[in-house]
């Protein structure tokens, strides 16, 4: 009786404690923490359906923007032909028959006009001696370079098709946002018809040193062979012509980088109307802010961009712009840093007046700025930086033609080059830059040459490179 008693007692207690328990949290309507005065919920939770890149994947439609990206996207080949020298002693020594090897280097490509007018990266076309352009539907024709331009790595290819061609149109890059779902469409590993998805995770994004270069960087997987294809919004919109990765293997490890449509389309219309790329300068040098220097005035941490110097006779020149001005802004644009600066002037051509708001010790200013034609170059085989002769220069050093020196690399710095003028390489007459960057990249890695310069005393001095 006494254990019926016990099992009695222990079933009404639980009993009661069940009965409270559900009291408590089932039949009341709800209970909130309150973190202040307001009835405010500590924790809230969304209805919409996320997904590790963002929230409202299911609202994301790629279908259409595939559908029209994947027949606008051609498979590019470029053959090149390669000799090869001696492969054993006794061809070095009793001669040899020199023979051509075909090799076929791939990449893809962006039909942009019903015409048959297709961007690709230069490095795709480059050294070619023949190209192929394969569509989605596997006609295949032959491809002519209509003009490159290195400096951008974009190109300018034309195929005459019998039909109406598939295309896509240039979207607006300055307004791709970070976070905004993307496409990538080309030929990885000679995969045709490859669509990937990701998202914009930067824009502005430089992979040099100098900042010159300006990417949208991505995190759609891209690999060798979809160089100089598509990178679209989910409306189908180009926004970009994939170009590079960074990986240590070669493959793609969750980083890729496309040319802005603005820009390339800019130098699509350049090469269409002049044949080159007209290139809008500024007129500045802006600060390494990862130098040492650079750090010790506390310019690793500005937002904007340190005008180091103003070049003589240039757009910033005539402006007012001054050494220690700080680029804030340009027309709309907002400038952190020189990549942002560079890439928003790639699309734009001498002649076009920019509207730069800077810092001057704390006070705002706002000039008009005229861009101009490139004046100065990077010479091959020296790498020394050259620019045309200002008429001051041409009054100071007597002479007419000729390039000026203002920068040279570090192994040539004990030399004093900087501000001297060269008139001649091997006794021939230099004009500009022009004339001196085609004179310099065809000189022979193996003989010697000489080139002939005036000094600030008017003084001729030769150098003799080796």
């Amino acid at each position: 009786m006494k254990k019926i008693a016990s099992l009695f007692l222990v079933s009404v207690f639980a009993g009661a404690i069940t009965l409270g328990a559900y009291k408590l949290f089932f039949e009341k309507e709800s209970y909130k923490l309150v973190t202040s005065e307001e009835e405010t919920p500590f924790v809230t939770t969304s209805n919409l359906n996320t997904s590790a890149k963002g929230a409202g994947i299911n609202e994301a439609d790629f279908t259409i923007a595939a559908e029209k990206t994947v027949n606008s996207v051609v498979h590019v080949k470029n053959m090149t032909m390669s000799s090869r020298g001696p492969s054993n002693i006794a061809e070095f020594f009793y001669g040899y028959e020199r023979k051509s090897t075909p090799q076929v280097g791939t990449g893809s490509g962006v039909i942009i006009s019903p015409d048959g007018y297709i961007v690709t990266n230069n490095h795709v076309i480059s050294n070619s001696s023949q190209l192929e352009v394969v569509l989605n539907n596997n006609k295949s024709y032959e491809a002519e370079v209509i003009g490159t331009d290195p400096d951008s790595d974009i190109a300018l290819l034309k195929i005459d098709a019998e039909d109406t061609l598939p295309y896509l149109a240039f979207g607006d890059s300055d307004n791709t946002k970070i976070g905004e779902w993307v496409l990538a469409v080309g030929n990885p590993f000679n995969l045709t018809s490859t669509v990937t998805a990701g998202i914009v995770s930067a824009k502005a994004r430089s992979l040099s040193r100098t900042g010159a270069q300006s990417f949208i960087q991505t995190d759609a997987a891209v690999n060798p062979g979809n160089s100089g294809g598509a990178l679209v919004n989910t409306n189908g919109d180009l926004i970009g012509i994939n170009t590079a990765i960074t990986s240590q293997t070669g493959s793609y490890i969750g980083y890729a980088f496309a040319v802005p449509s603005n820009i390339a389309k800019k130098v699509v219309e350049d090469i269409m109307e002049f044949g080159n790329v007209q290139k809008g300068l500024l007129g500045i040098s802006a600060a390494n802010t990862k130098s040492r220097a650079a750090i010790e005035m506390g310019l690793d941490e500005l937002e904007g961009v340190y005008v180091a110097g103003v070049e003589e006779e240039s757009g910033a020149d005539e402006a007012g712009l001054l050494e220690g001005d700080v680029i804030k802004k340009v027309d709309n644009i907002e400038i952190v840093k020189f990549s942002e600066l560079t890439g928003y002037l790639s699309a734009k051509r001498p002649g076009d007046i920019v509207q730069v708001t800077l810092d001057r010790d704390g006070k705002s200013l706002v000039k008009n700025v005229t861009l101009k034609k490139q004046n100065s170059v990077i010479l091959p085989a020296t790498s020394f930086k050259v620019k045309n002769l200002s008429k001051a220069d041409m009054k100071k050093f007597g002479v007419s033609k000729g390039v000026k020196i203002t920068d040279v690399p570090e192994s040539y710095a004990r030399y004093n080059l900087v501000n001297k003028v060269i008139i001649a390489l091997d006794g021939d007459p230099i004009e500009n830059i022009n004339d001196a960057k085609e004179r310099f990249g065809n000189l022979s890695r193996y003989g010697r040459t000489s080139f002939t310069m005036i000094n600030e005393n008017g003084e001729k001095e030769h150098m003799i490179l080796q």
